[in-house]
């Protein structure tokens, strides 16, 4: 068991991870080195320390400064726990709700130096996720109306993986794939290289018999070459709604069918409209602005 979980709130913060898809112990790893990012090995704030005595205690807030989503309350909540001393971490939102400007979203208490030591990385990781999230619930109440679900992709802050993809789903959106070793997803290179569609799907299949295949389309013969082959999902990269359209009444039921390709909220309706399963956009990681969140004393 982590030191996490002995700390006062700690067993609560694990279930609130794993009520988030979170790998506890992954998460602790991470903010040990988020923590060393910016504190260094030593573990040294030098202005508060020079301020605050070890035993000056305060309680802050840490408070929305903009409209937006709530995604990873819990991971700020496991940064203030990774400092010394006794912090106590009190929720005030609830995860993935829809939150206003001036709204407090959580009250931490605790040794001042551990709290400011700690303040800047809890709203770095904050504000990140609450941004992907907002980006992607726009996104997903654009779809409502639609079949269509919105996916990320593997464009994401490198370590920071799991943390984005989670603020994915908590905006309404999913997960296409977490990496290159859950699923295989047979692109161009792979395609040359193996000499066609047919072939790499075939010599994928040979050798991960039970790993799911995605196969990357570019036209009308490819996605037909793809399901011939045995694909049962496509990736329809940089093709037209109209185009996208000739694929879904061609490939019908046979393989689900994901758009891709600088779709953006302007132009996602037309896509959905084609009767396409998902649309994935890279900009909901690589792109999203963040959500202003603020830490603030309070008397």
């Amino acid at each position: 068991m982590s030191r996490f979980a002995e700390a006062p709130g700690g067993a609560g913060l694990d279930e609130r991870l794993l009520a988030l898809r979170l790998d506890p112990e992954d998460v602790y790893v991470a903010v040990q080195d988020y923590l060393d990012e910016d504190l260094s090995h030593a573990r040294r704030d030098v202005t508060s320390e020079s301020i605050f005595g070890p035993e000056h205690k305060s309680t802050v807030a840490v408070t929305a400064r903009a409209d937006g989503l709530l995604a990873g309350l819990p991971v700020a909540h496991a940064v203030f726990h990774a400092m010394p001393g006794d912090v106590e971490f009190t929720y005030l939102a609830k995860e993935g709700a829809r939150i206003r400007a001036g709204q407090v979203l959580a009250r931490v208490s605790g040794p001042t130096r551990s709290l400011l030591a700690a303040e800047r990385t809890a709203l770095n990781l904050l504000c990140r996720m609450c941004g992907v999230a907002t980006h992607t619930r726009r996104f997903a109440d654009v779809l409502a109306d639609w079949h269509t679900t919105v996916l990320d992709t593997r464009k994401t802050t490198p370590g920071l993986r799991a943390l984005e993809k989670y603020a994915v789903r908590a905006g309404g959106g999913d997960n296409k794939r977490m990496g290159l070793y859950d699923v295989a997803m047979i692109k161009d290179n792979h395609k040359e290289a193996a000499g066609s569609i047919s072939e790499a799907f075939a010599a994928v299949r040979s050798a991960e018999p039970e790993i799911d295949i995605q196969v990357e389309v570019e036209s009308l013969d490819e996605a037909l070459e793809a399901v011939a082959a045995g694909a049962v999902f496509l990736l329809c990269d940089n093709m037209s709604p109209k185009e996208l359209a000739e694929v879904v009444e061609s490939v019908g039921d046979r393989a689900e069918l994901e758009a891709t390709g600088r779709i953006s909220l302007d132009s996602v309706v037309d896509y959905a409209a084609t009767g396409v399963d998902y649309i994935s956009v890279g900009a909901l990681t690589h792109s999203s602005p963040i959500l202003d969140i603020g830490l603030d004393f309070e008397e």
